[in-house]
């Protein structure tokens, strides 16, 4: 698992063939632009890419660059495990022509304060075969809970610092600064080389921090590692490589991490770093690297109104936390919108303070429904939806799920409409319930009305032609067709899920 602060990277791409006519500046004319999580992130991704399950434990703000960043993750198979963030979520945005940078603009302020984690996060840093905390200054690394998790795991902690955050925790296996890094942190004077240098800075941050070794990263010679022997070793690099070096520190924190989590000596695993960052620079850097396929931003997120989108929803949710109230949202096609779907987001609105629908885009419903569905646009179906007194706000999604959605948004509360839950005790797990336990929220079903189904109505109206439909008295409630089974609710509004211990 990754522990740290996330950024938004954004790199612009173009050309420059004038100066400013008011000012001696270079215009860049944008050709493309790439977006990436950066930071912790960044590093979840270059260990996603490497094994089969990764968990990040960051801090995502209430505004768009957090819910690209939910987006981005989710699609590259990294669990997120988003803390609450005040502020703003950072970006980096990086101008470039001909693959040097010109200009960077970085957004976000000053760091925001993240909130506490739930149990499932402390479980997860217990149970990790291996950490990295990934620094970028920001707060996540100095959270009083997350760090005394870090402190008592088993699992080796690589920790990546940086010069504005805080010390490792005792008993780190392997800190990983570069030669800047490593002269701001130990304060040490430079000495009569490079290698001695580092050495000596070396070993002051492994005896000031309790860590079992220290590895200095020194560009395109490699790194140099400290621990307890008096003798340094010097990791060389394969060969020169010329490139972008961003991101080729935490392409090294990560490969070390995954060769400690398999067993893999110290000196074993920052050799094994070095030659992966080595040839990451060499294959170009960040440019070398793929975006997801399908990865949503935040324009797909659902925009066209001021109660549609990422901003609405995030305006929403955010004065609902800064009330101390309760967020409340459900998801689903709501294709052909009727009495049933009212019903049930009704009832949603009165479990909390406020309801967020979460849509299917048109992609999403053709890609579950098939190519007929929907028979509504998604403007059509948002706009419907938010003109509903019951509902604060709507965001629209392009995924089979509404995951990455899910993990920005936190929602005390997620509602599903329909016969889940039966009081026989062999309900089905809700799919989004253990979602919801990675911030301590929970998952409820709340009954419908008998006769109403999407499904239904469709091909009534396409069978018969007619011009007025009518629920069939037989069919099921909402899109899935299921059948009223005629067995009262444990509530009259709503019916809970019983979470496992750690889901409130």
């Amino acid at each position: 698992m990754v522990v740290g602060d996330v950024l938004l990277d954004r790199d612009v791409e173009g050309v420059v063939n004038r100066l400013c006519p008011d000012s001696p500046g270079p215009v860049l004319d944008e050709t493309a632009h790439v977006e990436r999580p950066g930071g912790a992130g960044l590093a979840a991704l270059f260990a996603a890419a490497q094994t089969g399950e990764v968990a990040l434990v960051t801090a995502l703000a209430d505004d768009a660059a957090g819910a690209r960043l939910s987006g981005l993750l989710t699609a590259a198979g990294v669990q997120v495990y988003a803390l609450p963030l005040a502020g703003a979520t950072p970006e980096k945005i990086r101008l470039r022509a001909r693959g040097r940078v010109l200009l960077r603009h970085d957004r976000g302020g000053a760091s925001g304060t993240p909130g506490e984690p739930g149990e499932a996060v402390l479980r997860l840093i217990a149970d990790a075969s291996a950490v990295l905390v990934s620094d970028y200054g920001r707060g996540v690394a100095r959270q009083p809970a997350l760090r005394a998790a870090l402190a008592a795991t088993a699992a080796p902690v690589v920790w990546d610092p940086h010069p504005r955050g805080p010390a490792a925790v005792p008993g780190v296996h392997l800190a990983t600064p570069n030669e800047a890094e490593v002269r701001e942190l130990a304060d040490c004077p430079p000495g009569p080389s490079r290698l001695a240098t580092a050495a000596r800075g070396a070993q002051g941050l492994r005896q000031r921090w309790r860590a079992g070794a220290v590895a200095v990263t020194l560009g395109a010679d490699g790194a140099l590692l400290c621990h307890a022997d008096a003798t340094p070793l010097v990791v060389p690099a394969p060969g020169s490589a010329e490139g972008d070096t961003c991101g080729a520190g935490d392409r090294f924190a990560a490969t070390a991490s995954l060769a400690l989590a398999r067993g893999a000596l110290v000196s074993e695993a920052v050799q094994l770093a070095v030659a992966e960052a080595s040839a990451y620079v060499a294959a170009g850097g960040v440019a070398g690297l793929s975006v997801p396929a399908g990865d949503p931003s935040p324009t797909s997120w659902g925009t066209g109104g001021e109660r549609i989108g990422v901003a609405a929803a995030g305006a929403v949710v955010a004065a609902t936390r800064a009330a101390g109230g309760t967020v409340v949202a459900t998801g689903g096609c709501f294709d052909l919108l009727h009495a049933g779907h009212v019903a049930t987001l009704q009832a949603a609105r009165r479990l909390g303070d406020c309801l967020v629908v979460c849509l299917n885009s048109d992609t999403s419903v053709t890609g579950l429904k098939g190519p007929d569905r929907p028979v509504v646009p998604q403007g059509d179906r948002g706009r419907l939806l938010a003109a509903l007194n019951c509902v604060d706000a709507v965001m629209i999604f392009d995924e089979a799920t509404p995951h990455a959605v899910l993990s920005w948004l936190r929602p005390d509360v997620w509602v599903k409409g329909g016969d889940y839950a039966t009081g026989a005790g062999d309900e089905p797990v809700l799919p989004e319930a253990e979602l919801l336990r990675r911030w301590g929220g929970h998952t409820v079903v709340v009954p419908y009305l008998p006769g109403r189904s999407t499904t239904d109505l469709i091909a009534a109206a396409r069978a018969a032609g007619v011009d007025r439909l009518r629920p069939a008295a037989s069919s099921g409630p909402a899109d899935n067709g299921r059948r009223d089974r005629g067995k009262p609710s444990r509530h009259p509004g709503a019916v809970e899920r019983q979470p496992t211990e750690g889901a409130r």
